[in-house]
C-alpha cells in the first residue's frame, strides 16, 4: 500500500554486488528523473559498505554526464552485508539518518535486495532494481546486464567455432552462472553449442563424452562444449571453486569445473582439447542498447515509485511493461525454463 505522508527530499542510490554493463544508466536514470521532481541525489558508494562507513557523495546532472555507455558503476561496488552485525546495522541506520537520506534506491541481486527487504521491514523507504548478469531473480523477465553477458559469450563461441575446426579440437568454454544456467543456456544456443552444461541439470561425464563421440564418428571433427561455473557432474554433491574463502554473503568464489571436464574428454574421448574461461570478461565493457534502455526504464520507474509512495517493491519487466513487484517475490532464484533447455539439446 503507498504510503503518501512522508515528505521526501533526498534520495539515496547504491550498486551493490558484482558489477556489470548498464549500472551507470540506472544511476543516470534515477538522477534526471528525480530532478524532474525536485529531490536531490546521493550517491552511494561502494554498495552498502557506503552507507555504513558514511562514504556518500552528491550526484548532480552534471555528475551523470557521459556515463550513458561506459561499463562498471561510477558509485563503486562491494559484497558487504550491512546485517552481518547489530554494530554495522544500526551504524547504516545512523548514518541515513545523519545524510539526510529519506529513501534509498538498492540496485543489485538477490544478496543487495535482500537487506533492502530487511530495511523495508525496519520502515525505511526502499525500492529496488533488478541487476545481475544471470538473469537469476524471479519476478522480472529479465535483469539489465544479462544481455550484454550474452553478447560477449556469443561472440567467444563464434570464436572458438573458427579455431576449433581448424584444429579438429574439442573446445570448452566455462561461463557465469553459479546456480542459473541462462547465459550458458541462451548463448550456447545463440552461439550454436554442441553441448550446453547448467546447474539446474547435473550431467553425467560419461554421457557427455559419449555424445562427443557418436558426433565424431558422424565425421564432425569439432565440439563445443558450453558450461556453467555452477554446474555439477551427478557423482558431486559440491561446487567446483577457485577458492576456499566465501564472500559476506557466504558464496565460494567458483571457477574449476570447465577444467575438470576438458581433462575427462581429452581423456575418454581421444580428442585434443582446449579450455577457455571468459571470467569476469562477461562482466566488462560498454553496454549493448538493450541493456542501456532496460536500465534506463528501471531507473525512472524507481523515482516514480518513491513519488508515489510506493515502497518496499522492486521494479520488473513483465513483457514490455516496467512494474512495481512487492521485494520479497524477487529474492527467490529463476532457473531456466527446462523447455528452452529441452529445445537445446535438439541441436546436439
Amino acid at each position: 500500500m503507498a504510503d503518501t505522508t512522508r515528505k521526501i527530499k533526498t534520495i539515496g542510490i547504491l550498486t551493490g554486488g558484482g558489477d556489470c554493463p548498464g549500472l551507470n544508466a540506472v544511476i543516470r536514470a534515477v538522477v534526471k528523473t528525480a530532478h524532474l521532481y525536485d529531490y536531490s541525489v546521493i550517491g552511494i558508494r561502494n554498495g552498502w559498505k557506503g552507507i555504513v562507513e558514511g562514504e556518500v557523495e552528491p550526484l548532480t546532472e552534471f555528475s551523470v554526464t557521459g556515463i550513458l555507455p561506459k561499463g562498471g558503476t561510477i558509485l563503486g561496488t562491494s559484497r558487504t552485508n550491512p546485517l552481518k552485525s547489530e554494530e554495522q546495522t544500526q551504524q547504516m541506520l545512523s548514518n541515513l539518518k545523519r545524510f539526510g537520506i529519506d529513501a534509498v534506491v538498492a540496485v543489485g541481486g538477490d544478496d543487495t535486495l535482500s537487506v533492502a527487504t530487511r530495511l523495508h521491514q525496519m520502515n525505511i523507504p526502499v525500492v529496488g532494481i533488478p541487476k545481475t548478469i544471470d538473469n537469476d531473480l524471479s519476478g522480472t523477465d529479465y535483469t539489465f546486464g544479462f544481455d550484454t553477458a550474452v553478447s560477449i559469450v556469443t561472440d567467444a563461441i563464434d570464436r572458438l567455432h573458427t579455431t576449433a575446426e581448424s584444429h579438429h579440437r574439442i573446445m570448452v568454454l566455462e561461463v557465469m552462472g553459479r546456480h542459473a544456467g541462462w547465459i550458458a543456456t541462451i548463448a550456447g544456443i545463440a552461439g550454436g553449442a554442441d553441448q550446453i552444461l547448467i546447474p539446474e541439470v547435473p550431467f553425467d561425464i560419461d554421457d557427455v563424452c559419449e555424445g562427443l563421440k557418436k558426433r565424431r564418428e558422424r565425421g564432425k571433427k569439432f565440439s563445443i562444449v558450453v558450461i556453467a561455473e555452477g554446474a555439477k557432474p551427478t557423482d558431486m554433491n559440491n561446487f567446483v571453486t577457485a577458492s576456499s574463502k566465501v564472500d559476506e554473503f557466504g558464496h565460494e568464489q567458483l571457477g574449476g569445473i570447465g577444467h575438470l571436464l576438458g581433462r575427462a574428454i581429452e581423456e575418454r574421448v581421444g580428442s585434443e582439447t582446449r579450455v577457455t574461461v571468459l571470467g569476469h570478461v562477461q562482466r566488462g565493457g560498454s553496454p549493448t542498447a538493450h541493456d542501456r534502455v532496460l536500465a534506463t526504464r528501471y531507473g525512472v520507474k524507481a523515482v516514480q515509485q518513491i513519488h508515489e509512495g510506493n515502497y518496499g517493491v522492486m521494479v520488473a519487466l513483465h513483457g514490455d511493461k516496467i512494474v512495481p513487484i512487492p521485494l520479497s517475490d524477487a529474492i527467490t532464484q529463476k532457473k531456466v525454463d527446462p523447455e528452452l533447455y529441452e529445445m537445446a539439446r535438439i541441436f546436439y
